[in-house]
């Protein structure tokens, strides 16, 4: 009887170290950046470290759906390249284009600042 049990004891053990790592594979959830919700594997688009669902990966101007080889990211958002370029192009730089302050403001302000300090 006990050459049985100890057989009988030994596959239990090892189905239950399988479904014990399945199952923790299985507990990590992955978030789509656009909408929040679980991306599976056949539907998961990885871009800039960020996850999206194929269908929420799109342009930001324009909301067209974008590839991996048709984007460009800049400070975490996306953008199809037609309007990446015409953005950049529209003002000069990236900055001012995209909506956000020129980085020689934020040095006139810095150095306004050092100046009333040492004033």
């Amino acid at each position: 009887m006990t050459g049985r049990a100890d057989s009988s004891a030994s596959p239990p053990e090892k189905t239950v170290q399988r479904s014990k790592s399945f199952s923790l594979k299985a507990q990590v959830r992955e978030v789509c950046a656009t909408c929040q919700k679980t991306v599976y594997p056949m539907e998961r688009v990885v871009a800039d470290k960020h996850i999206f669902h194929l269908a929420c990966f799109c342009c930001k101007h324009c909301n067209a759906k974008l590839s991996l080889g048709s984007y460009a990211a800049l400070h975490g958002e996306f953008y199809c390249k037609p309007h990446f370029q015409q953005l950049f192009k529209s003002k000069g730089n990236y900055d001012e284009g995209f909506g956000r302050r020129q980085h020689k403001e934020l040095w006139v302000a810095k150095s306004t600042e050092s100046g009333t300090k040492t004033a």
